[in-house]
Formats: structure tokens, C-alpha cells, sequence
């Protein structure tokens, strides 16, 4: 906001030309596009850290969540590139099924696509699909720049940025909100990944 007030008072000060002006609005519109992206991550991630009483909790189909995360992500990106693959047919429906929040795994879920996404340089995710003695494994995976080793701690944490800060504009929250909306549903999230080589998110319900 401070940047934003900032640019607009500079430009008051006196009268410019109107390809200045563009200039500015296209540059506070871009701030402004960023501050709701944070104001959004940030609610999401107090609704991720509510009570676990107080969030609303049912039988969820995780193929049918992963499918709207997918549509939600492509429709503001369409050099989005974003695959789903089933590992083998699910015969029951109570195999891809778990207790959760819709909107919160939604959130989840089109995070770490999108991440696959941003990172890499053919803008792609593939998504991974399998069910495996009564657990669903689902695995997010890019070509990118990779995380590095020193790095992959801290990348749950709140506001961490890592060299990844300078390939691609981000807040830092996506990843703590995915984590918190793991352990909301009981469920584990690790990361592999090289340098160069591309990463892989995995979330085992």
C-alpha cells in the first residue's frame, strides 16, 4: 500500500504525459493485483488455522476437488499446462473419498500446481493420482528450477522466499497454507527435489 500511495503521490505532483500516466496505472494496477493476492492467501490461512470443530467437514471426493483446482488455476492461466493421471481405475467410490474441507483442499491443491507451474520453464504440473492400502497418494510435479537442499526446511514456513524469488513473484504463503491444510486433514506432505531437475509434492490421506 505504501508503495502504491507512493507512486500515485508522484504522480500528482505535476502534470505529465498521458504515456507517463499509462505507465503509472499500469504499474499500480500491478500492486494492487498483488495486494489482493495476499489479502486472499492471508485469509486462507486463518481459515487453515481455525479449530478443527469450528470447519466444516464431510465426505469428499479427491478426484473431483483435484478437477476444480485444475479448472480454477487454468482460467487465469491459460499457458497453464496442467495433467491429471490415474496410476490404475478406482473401482469404489470410497476409495478416493475422505473426510474434509472442500474449499480448504481446493486451496491446497491449486497451490501446488500452481508452484509447478510458476517454476518451471514449459509452465507444467503433472499430477499424480494412486491409491494404495486404504491411503490416496497424490504427487505434484515439475521440470523447474528445483528447491535447494539448505532451503527446503524453511519452505513451510510463513514469508519464506528462497532463491525461487527471483524467477517468479510470490508471497510466501502458499506452501505454509498447504501444509496447514495437511495437517487439518491428518495428512502428510513431503518434498523431493533437485536443483535444475525439477520438485515433487507429495500428500499421503
Amino acid at each position: 500500500l505504501t508503495i502504491l500511495i507512493g507512486e500515485l503521490d508522484l504522480a500528482l505532483l505535476k502534470d505529465r504525459t498521458i504515456d507517463d500516466y499509462k505507465e503509472l496505472l499500469s504499474s499500480s494496477r500491478q500492486d494492487a493485483h498483488q495486494l489482493v493476492e495476499l489479502l486472499n492467501d492471508l485469509l486462507d490461512l486463518a481459515k487453515a488455522s481455525y479449530d478443527e470443530s469450528k470447519i466444516s467437514i464431510t465426505d469428499v471426493r479427491v478426484d473431483e476437488i483435484l478437477l476444480d483446482a485444475r479448472e480454477f488455476i487454468l482460467q487465469g492461466n491459460a499457458n497453464y499446462t496442467i495433467n491429471l493421471q490415474f496410476e490404475e481405475l478406482v473401482s469404489e467410490t470410497e476409495q478416493i473419498t475422505i473426510k474434509g474441507n472442500e474449499y480448504l483442499l481446493k486451496i491446497a491443491f491449486a497451490n501446488l500446481m500452481e508452484n509447478n507451474c510458476k517454476f518451471s520453464e514449459n509452465n507444467t504440473s503433472l499430477v499424480n493420482i494412486l491409491y494404495l492400502e486404504n491411503k490416496i497418494v497424490l504427487s505434484f510435479s515439475d521440470t523447474g528450477i528445483g528447491i535447494p537442499e539448505n532451503e527446503i526446511e524453511n519452505i513451510f514456513s510463513p514469508f519464506f522466499r528462497g532463491q525461487n524469488k527471483y524467477y517468479n513473484q510470490g508471497n510466501g504463503i502458499g506452501l505454509a497454507l498447504v501444509q496447514k491444510v495437511a495437517t487439518l486433514h491428518k495428512a502428510t506432505i513431503t518434498v523431493h527435489s533437485v536443483v535444475g531437475d525439477g520438485t515433487t509434492f507429495v500428500l499421503t490421506f
